[in-house]
């Protein structure tokens, strides 16, 4: 299951602040059990945008993280509240199909 989200970082915050934040509350969220990993994608054209996507085992799993629990996160939470525009896209299922390239030999 993915969680997406467009994040638009405020003017006096940059998206590098932002991702090494983001980097800092990951290592601690990818603790929680059903986490998967995240990634962030800078939008082309636009330098104070980026995709923010977050891999869970399932919707169950991520409701039941609690991002309370540890200050650090909290405080970052806090933070980004204040200095980005946050959107969820939306909430995906891990795909059904899958078109990938053929892999060479290396």
């Amino acid at each position: 299951m993915k969680f997406i989200f467009e994040v638009r970082v405020k003017p006096g915050y940059s998206v590098e602040q932002y991702a090494d934040a983001w980097m800092e509350a990951s290592r601690i969220i990818q603790q929680t059990p059903g986490a998967r990993g995240t990634y962030l994608h800078r939008k082309i054209g636009e330098p104070d945008t980026v995709l923010a996507i977050a891999h869970w085992d399932s919707k169950a799993a991520r409701d039941a993280k609690d991002d309370r629990r540890d200050a650090r996160v909290r405080e970052i939470l806090e933070r980004h509240a204040r200095t980005c525009d946050i959107t969820l896209i939306g909430e995906f299922e891990d795909p059904e199909w899958e078109v990938l390239p053929p892999r060479g030999d290396a």
